[in-house]
């Protein structure tokens, strides 16, 4: 996975277990594309201070994906959700029956709610 997308992943499931400063920092820098000398202008601290803060809230965020798996799990699930969809889609147009298609339908839509959902 792409290092921003997962960085912006892990912050999206684990943002609010940051301090405030923290996120702020963080949001700034990976949603915001804020670079660490903006951000220690900003913060009135060193580049240095301003790149550790960063890495050291990606090494907590990395920390709580590894004892909750919330990412994985959201990944997983989503992909396993596009699986059902992609076979109801077959299903749907493969069926001459239709009660199948309308099934498949039914099936269509549940699933695009849930992906929409998550």
């Amino acid at each position: 996975m792409e290092r921003i997308v997962r960085q912006t992943m892990l912050f999206d499931f684990y943002g609010e277990l940051l301090t405030e400063h923290q996120r702020s920092a963080y949001e700034d820098v990976v949603m915001n594309d804020l670079s660490y000398a903006e951000l220690a202008r900003l913060q009135n601290i060193s580049r240095q201070a301003a790149y550790d803060m960063i890495r050291r809230c990606d090494k907590q965020l990395e920390e709580y994906e590894e004892k909750l798996h919330l990412v994985e799990r959201f990944l997983r699930i989503r992909e396993q959700m596009k699986e059902i969809e992609a076979t109801a889609k077959e299903l749907q147009e493969a069926s001459a029956d239709p009660k199948v298609r309308e099934s498949a339908e039914s099936i269509l839509q549940t699933t695009d709610s849930i992906i929409n959902e998550l």
